[in-house]
């Protein structure tokens, strides 16, 4: 898994490069967000359980066809897989959210999920909503926590979902 100082200095390392302005502006960027970074996925951590069920129930609100009989979510045995999966991505989103770098949702989330779900004809919009709605939840877990610039907690939901988006799985 990389981060977001080590994918910077593969890049420039690749070209044979010093670190111009905007590398050292990239550095500075991270690092001044580092410890709200942290924060976030702390907060996170510690509530993740509640967000997932937050974001379940939210979800199957929305959708309620997943858990009627022939849902992708009906039985107890595809309910909790749903959940499970949704704490999956939740837990590599806070990987994602400190490294600030997208790598580990590619290497360990994206490319599994889109083989497994195609072999099992799981359709994708409601994985995205549910990624959506935890992002909402987790970064309001962030403003509780006191960080006051949540915007950075968006960007590996968002990275998912816009990499799911775009795949017809």
């Amino acid at each position: 898994m990389r981060d977001a100082v080590t994918t910077l200095i593969k890049n420039y390392d690749v070209a044979g490069k010093y670190f111009d302005r905007n590398a050292i502006d990239s550095l500075k960027s991270y690092f001044e967000t580092g410890t709200a970074r942290v924060q976030a996925a702390a907060a996170i951590n510690s509530n993740a359980a509640a967000i997932v069920k937050q974001a379940g129930s939210k979800l199957f609100e929305e959708l309620p066809e997943l858990i009627r009989p022939g849902g992708n979510a009906y039985t107890t045995r595809r309910y909790a897989a749903c959940l499970r999966d949704m704490d999956y991505y939740l837990r590599y989103a806070t990987y994602a959210l400190v490294a600030a770098n997208m790598n580990v949702l590619d290497e360990r989330v994206l490319q599994g999920l889109r083989e497994t779900y195609n072999s099992l004809g799981v359709p994708i919009s409601p994985t995205v909503r549910g990624i959506q709605i935890m992002k909402d939840i987790a970064r309001e877990q962030a403003a509780a926590a006191g960080i006051t610039n949540t915007a950075f907690v968006d960007e590996p939901f968002d990275y998912m979902t816009r990499e799911l988006s775009e795949q017809d799985v």
